[in-house]
C-alpha cells in the first residue's frame, strides 16, 4: 500500500509540474514585468528572428559588476543568458557596469556600456564596448579601455545609444542632464569630426536628463530621452522630433509615466519596429508599488502607437504587457 501510495504521489507530482509547465507555454499575455528579478535600462533589438534585451543588473554600484541578456522568439517567454560580460573580460570596470546599448555590424556584436560612474576628468572609466561573434556572448574587451572617457558638454559619459543612419554610425549619450552626439568611425574606435570640426556635438533638448534614444520613421528623426530623477515617482519618457540625427529637437510631450495603480518610476527605455511593418513595442524598467528600494526596477513592455499625424501616443503602462508576436 505504501508502494502505491509513493507512486501516486510521484506521479501527482510530475503531473502537476507538466500542467505547470504548458500553462505557462500557453499565456496570452507576456505579463508585466518581463523579466525575472531587478533589471534596469533595457536594450531592445532584433538579431535575425529573435527579440533580445540587455538590460542593467540593478543593484548597488559596487555589486553592478556584469550584465545578463535575455531572449524570446515571441516577446512572451525569455530566456536567461547570463554574465555575458563582466570585470573579469574587462579590467578596467571597477564598479557601476551600466546601460549597454548593443549593434551588430560586419558580423560581429558590439556592445557599448557605461562604467564607474567617473564624476571628473581625473576618474577613469566612461563610456566603453565588448565585441563578440554571438548575440549571447561571451563579450570581450574591444579597446583595452574607454571609448569615451571624459567629460564633453558637460554631459556624464553614460546612457550611450548607437543609432545607424544608413550606414553612419552615431554615439549619442550623457548624463547630469546634458546629451551629445558624435559620429563612429567605421571600426569604432574613434570618431568622424562634423563639418565644423566639432567631434561631440551638444544636442540637449529641453527636459533632458539622461537615457537617450532614436529612431527613424517616415524620413523623420525621433529622439527620446528620460526625464525626473530615476529613483522617484517623476521618472518619465518624453520626445522630440527633428530632421536629421543632430537636430534641433524641440520637446513634444511625455509618452510614458507612471500609473499610481500600477507601478511608479517608468522610464530609460528603449523601441522596437517589428521588421516591414508599422508594429512598434517600448521597453522600460519600472518600480512595483510595493518596493521603495531605488535599485528594485524591473523590465516591461507595452504597445506604442503614432497618430495620424506621427506623433506618438501617450502609452499605458500594463500589468498584461503583450499579445506574443513570432518574427516571419
Amino acid at each position: 500500500m505504501k508502494i502505491l501510495v509513493g507512486v501516486l504521489s510521484v506521479y501527482v507530482f510530475f503531473w502537476c509540474a507538466a500542467e505547470s509547465a504548458l500553462a505557462q507555454n500557453k499565456k496570452s499575455t507576456s505579463g508585466n514585468p518581463i523579466l525575472d528579478g531587478w533589471y534596469a535600462d533595457p536594450e531592445a533589438v532584433i538579431f535575425d528572428k529573435t527579440y533580445w534585451i540587455y538590460p542593467t543588473y540593478s543593484d548597488t554600484y559596487e555589486k553592478q559588476v556584469h550584465l545578463d541578456a535575455f531572449s524570446s522568439t515571441d516577446l512572451v517567454h525569455w530566456k536567461k543568458h547570463s554574465r555575458i560580460v563582466d570585470t573579469s573580460s574587462v579590467k578596467w570596470v571597477k564598479r557601476a557596469l551600466w546601460a549597454p546599448a548593443i549593434i551588430k555590424k560586419d558580423g560581429k556584436y558590439f556592445l557599448f556600456f557605461g562604467a564607474n560612474d567617473i564624476q571628473n576628468d581625473n576618474e577613469y572609466g566612461g563610456i566603453g564596448i565588448a565585441v563578440a561573434d554571438n548575440p549571447a556572448g561571451p563579450f570581450k574587451d574591444y579597446l583595452g579601455k574607454p571609448l569615451i572617457d571624459k567629460i564633453h558638454n558637460k554631459a556624464q559619459p553614460i546612457d550611450q545609444f548607437i543609432f545607424n543612419d544608413n550606414g553612419k554610425y552615431y554615439i549619442i549619450y550623457g548624463g547630469w542632464g546634458q546629451c551629445n552626439i558624435a559620429q563612429l568611425n567605421d571600426t569604432f574606435t574613434g570618431f568622424i569630426p562634423f563639418e565644423n570640426g566639432e567631434t561631440f556635438r551638444r544636442i540637449t533638448p529641453e527636459g533632458y536628463v539622461e537615457g537617450p534614444v532614436m529612431f527613424k520613421r517616415n524620413g523623420k528623426y525621433y529622439f527620446m530621452w528620460s526625464e525626473g530623477g530615476w529613483t522617484g515617482p517623476d521618472y518619465r519618457v518624453a520626445y522630440a522630433i527633428g530632421n536629421s540625427p543632430t537636430g534641433q529637437f524641440k520637446r513634444i510631450n511625455t509618452i510614458l509615466k507612471q500609473d499610481a495603480a500600477i507601478a511608479t518610476g517608468a522610464g530609460h527605455h528603449s523601441v522596437i519596429q517589428i521588421p516591414g511593418t508599422d508594429e512598434w513595442y517600448i521597453i522600460y524598467h519600472r518600480r512595483p508599488l510595493t518596493e521603495t528600494n531605488g535599485n528594485h526596477r524591473a523590465t516591461c513592455i507595452d504597445k506604442m502607437q503614432f497618430d495620424a499625424d506621427g506623433y506618438i501616443q501617450p502609452v499605458k503602462i500594463t500589468n498584461e504587457g503583450v499579445k506574443p508576436r513570432v518574427l516571419k
